[in-house]
């Protein structure tokens, strides 16, 4: 017997009154095209977005995946990121683009990590693995520039993929 399917009610400072069901096992049952390096745990870990990105929506995820983020509540420090550089584009570019779906105003990473828990929506997924997979042109251009282990090398570019769940250490 199935159990029962958890439903995560969402207050913080960007929404507020949006409810969803999970309705797969956190961490499992990914879409077969859909292979991401990087949990967003390890994400929080190895220093993303400056340590802005969730500062006022640590409730609604799992308190492990908080203990050892870099954080900055007061404002995006990139000094938090893994290459220490800044790779990320405002927010007004991702709305200006129209990359932004209602239910996940924070973004992509927002939509995986709510994807990781169990959420699914599956024309949203699909449109968020396209973008997601459109990013592996960033390893690409690693590989074609750097020498293997010059993590040096591009810095900006292999934050960028960190942002995206794609493990640029391996690069």
């Amino acid at each position: 017997m199935r159990s029962a399917r958890k439903i995560v009610a969402v207050d913080d400072k960007m929404q507020t009154g949006y409810r969803y069901e999970l309705v797969e096992p956190a961490g499992r049952n990914f879409g077969a095209d859909f292979q991401p390096e990087l949990t967003p745990r390890e994400m929080l870990e190895l220093g993303v977005f400056g340590g802005k990105y969730m500062t006022d929506c640590t409730e609604e995820f799992p308190k492990d995946w908080f203990e050892h983020a870099k954080l900055s509540p007061e404002r995006s420090d990139p000094s938090l990121n893994y290459f220490g550089v800044s790779a990320s584009q405002p927010l007004s570019v991702w709305r200006r683009n129209d990359w932004i779906h209602p239910v996940d105003p924070r973004g992509w990473f927002q939509w995986y990590c709510r994807y990781y828990m169990g959420r699914r929506m599956p024309e949203e997924d699909e449109r968020q693995i396209r973008r997601w997979k459109a990013m592996k042109r960033h390893i690409a251009q690693i590989r074609n520039h750097c020498l293997p282990g010059d993590l040096s090398c591009r810095r900006k570019q292999r934050q960028a993929l960190f942002h995206w769940a794609y493990d640029s250490r391996r690069t």
